[in-house]
């Protein structure tokens, strides 16, 4: 019982001789500590506001300044011009301060130095901000593509999905929309543009994301996998341990603001604005819109497994718990043999189904008594954990593990994953790690910049023993975890069982096809003159040919983070370039020199319509925020209309690696992440993410829906492995066996 009186810091009772307090010195000298570590991190974003606040400045170059100043009047040489006289003239008089010659000298140097010492940090900034406002060393043309003149850049963009007639009327439409409707509304996005830090960002979260009244399972959440051709140990609290104690010291580093920023070429430091959000976050439901709340800080972690809820402490009064505590604490949750309350087994399904009934039940049902407070232990934690009883991993001998495990992590059985916290930290039986990412507060590069810190840390910082559990030895006197009280009616029960039906229907309809494609990587596709992603890109296309026998609207997301609050823009892969190659290819009556030319010239288009689109002078997200100012305005748009209903029947992305080098690959080439995918966008069309890992390797996660008869993920998936076999044959390069 000695945890649970530690647990009460302060009570009391009324007797008749008055009130009787009883204090715990154990509690209290926890609480005392935890706010002088809390007082701590105050401090250090204090100093860090300081210093960021005079950047390039500093301390020591004020004082280098002071002195400088100081020591030329003492070799008779005014560098202030005579400013400093003025300064002393000003000064007022008759103080007790400034009473001496010396002071008044002294002080006026002082005033006249840190006044040189702001105007060179002003005018270091300013030019600064203008060599970072340059992207010319990106490409020679960035420049010269006006706001207006990105509509005729959409227009080369559907031309090769349009005949001659289609093509036409939206010409007609885009020449009426630039003569009358679009100046009107950039002059908005123009004063938006001087008011707000990035005239899309804002927007783009709760239009896109927040206002989507669809389940966030498949149609917007992310997974990312773990190592996936190593294993550190089996046991499956012992991982956690390791992990979720790399997690918060990443965590204390985004508070002490000591993680540098991603280097664009290793040249320009990308926005980390994004990062803030990371934990402590989740998305709260609402009947028309949802909203994220973000809290400061966070002192737990939220546990699912086997149909119960915990909360687990993270601390012990300031002190972070080691990994050895950690794994003790979920062995703990491993070990407990209570039984899940009446409706607590399926409630996270409310999270995976639609968001206005979901918003519903949270008001009628977790407003007030043990729900409230158990809801909130979850949506105030610092991240989700969910304790699987299955085991998952990736067989090079079964093609079909991979899939198997994807599958898992995009939705698992439905309910155990909390679709709503910005991400699930998924822990299978027999140690096998992955992520569920919610979209709305940031993208996929990020959670992928934790990631990599987090098992580079798991790999090579914090190690096991030889029995494959953490190092060093558990705190028996730790308090258990907590297991959440529910009181869930029978109503309540029924719409958590209708959202479970709607959750496991769309589960069931995704179709996911996830392979590694060992013939070759990034070497290969470097001999041949090209960049990897426009190499895939063009693959993708004469893939997609090969299985539908038509192009399609395709969307690959760039990062917009050299810009302040950058998310993403869209790079439109399939260009009247990629498909003259497509159709070359198709044909066979080609030699190999004509189409190697072909193939350079899409390769190049590609490249630099993704500088474009980084540099932001992409298409989709000017024209995105000019729709909104016409229905703000009122204002009817044909052309806009039919911009923004086109559906994206192959969505792509690319998955960062190496975001943080933590490890030499050559040293260590098998530490090797699987990347990770998302659903279709369209009902009938595909997702394809794919990470082009190290020098002889790149996964691919294919997604499509059973319910359409026109796609199929794993035919799609054979398409692009010979697409790609058959363009780095025109080169004649050497493969690998495979």
């Amino acid at each position: 019982m000695a945890e649970a009186h530690q647990a009460v810091a302060f009570q009391f009772t009324v007797t008749p001789e008055g009130v009787d307090f009883r204090l715990s010195r154990e509690a209290l000298k926890h609480i005392y500590l935890s706010g002088i570590n809390s007082w701590k991190k105050r401090l250090i974003r204090i100093k860090n506001g300081i210093l960021r606040g005079v950047y390039p400045g500093s301390p020591t170059s004020w004082l280098v300044v002071v002195m400088a100043t100081v020591g030329s009047s003492y070799c008779n040489l005014d560098i202030s011009l005579g400013l400093v006289g003025c300064i002393q003239r000003c000064l007022p008089r008759g103080c007790e301060p400034y009473q001496t010659l010396q002071t008044r000298e002294l002080l006026s140097m002082a005033i006249f130095s840190t006044g040189v010492w702001a105007t060179g940090i002003f005018f270091f900034r300013q030019t600064l901000k203008l060599l970072l406002s340059y992207h010319g060393w990106m490409f020679e043309m960035h420049g010269k593509t006006s706001h207006l003149t990105r509509i005729w850049a959409y227009l080369e963009s559907v031309r090769p999905l349009l005949d001659d007639e289609e093509y036409y009327r939206m010409e007609m439409l885009a020449e009426e929309f630039k003569e009358k409707t679009a100046p009107r509304l950039q002059k908005y996005l123009v004063l938006k543009s001087w008011w707000a830090t990035n005239y899309v960002s804002d927007w783009w979260e709760e239009y896109i994301y927040l206002r989507g009244r669809s389940p966030l399972m498949v149609n917007s959440n992310y997974y990312v996998m773990d190592l996936v051709l190593i294993r550190n140990t089996d046991v499956q609290a012992a991982r956690l341990g390791n992990i979720i104690h790399a997690m918060i010291m990443y965590r204390r580093k985004l508070d002490r603001e000591e993680i540098k920023p991603v280097m664009a070429l290793g040249m320009v430091p990308m926005c980390s604005y994004q990062m803030e959000r990371m934990f402590n976050t989740t998305r709260i439901p609402g009947k028309e819109t949802d909203t994220l709340q973000h809290l400061s800080d966070s002192r737990h972690v939220a546990v699912y497994h086997k149909g119960r809820f915990f909360k687990l402490w993270l601390y012990e009064g300031s002190r972070l718990l080691q990994p050895r505590d950690l794994q003790m604490q979920f062995q703990r949750i491993l070990d407990d043999p209570s039984p899940p309350q009446p409706g607590e087994e399926k409630l996270a399904a409310l999270t995976a189904g639609g968001r206005v009934e979901w918003a519903q039940a949270r008001q009628a049902f977790f407003s007030s008594g043990k729900n409230k407070a158990a809801l909130e232990a979850i949506e105030r934690a610092a991240f989700f954990v969910a304790l699987d009883e299955e085991s998952y991993w990736y067989d090079p001998e079964d093609e079909a593990s991979l899939s198997l495990y994807g599958k898992a992590l995009l939705h698992g059985n439905c309910y155990n994953r909390w679709f709503d916290k910005s991400f699930t930290l998924i822990s299978f039986k027999n140690g096998q790690l992955g992520l569920n990412a919610e979209h709305a507060w940031a993208d996929a590069p990020i959670i992928g910049h934790l990631w990599e810190f987090v098992l580079g840390t798991d790999s090579f910082h914090l190690g096991y023993t030889e029995t494959g559990h953490c190092l060093g030895k558990p705190n028996p006197a730790l308090a258990p975890p907590m297991r959440l009280q529910w009181d869930i009616p029978k109503q309540c029960q029924a719409v958590i069982e209708n959202s479970y039906q709607v959750a496991k229907a769309l589960a069931d309809d995704v179709e996911l096809y996830c392979f590694q494609f060992l013939p070759f990587g990034k070497g290969l596709i470097k001999r041949c003159r090209t960049s990897p992603d426009a190499f895939v890109q063009i693959a993708l296309q004469l893939a997609h040919f090969r299985d539908r026998g038509k192009f399609c609207l395709t969307y690959e997301a760039s990062m917009t983070r050299m810009f302040r609050e950058g998310r993403t823009e869209t790079v439109r892969s399939c260009t009247s370039e990629s498909t003259a190659f497509v159709q070359a290819m198709m044909e066979g009556s080609h030699v190999k020199a004509d189409l190697r030319d072909l193939f350079q010239k899409a390769s190049k288009k590609h490249q630099n319509m993704y500088r474009l689109a980084m540099t932001g002078a992409g298409i989709d997200r000017h024209l995105f925020c000019l729709y909104l100012v016409s229905k703000y305005l009122g204002v009817s748009s044909p052309f806009l209309a039919e911009v923004l209903s086109e559906p994206w029947r192959l969505s792509t992305s690319q998955i960062p690696q190496s975001q943080i080098r933590m490890f030499d690959p050559d040293q260590h080439p098998n530490h090797l992440g699987a990347g990770g995918g998302f659903g279709p966008v369209a009902d009938d069309g595909y997702g394809v993410s794919y990470m082009i890992a190290g020098e002889n390797m790149i996964f691919f996660h294919v997604s499509s829906k059973f319910s359409s008869s026109e796609t199929n993920a794993q035919r799609f998936g054979n398409h692009i492995r010979q697409a790609l076999l058959d363009i780095a044959d025109l080169f004649q390069v050497p493969k690998a066996d495979s």
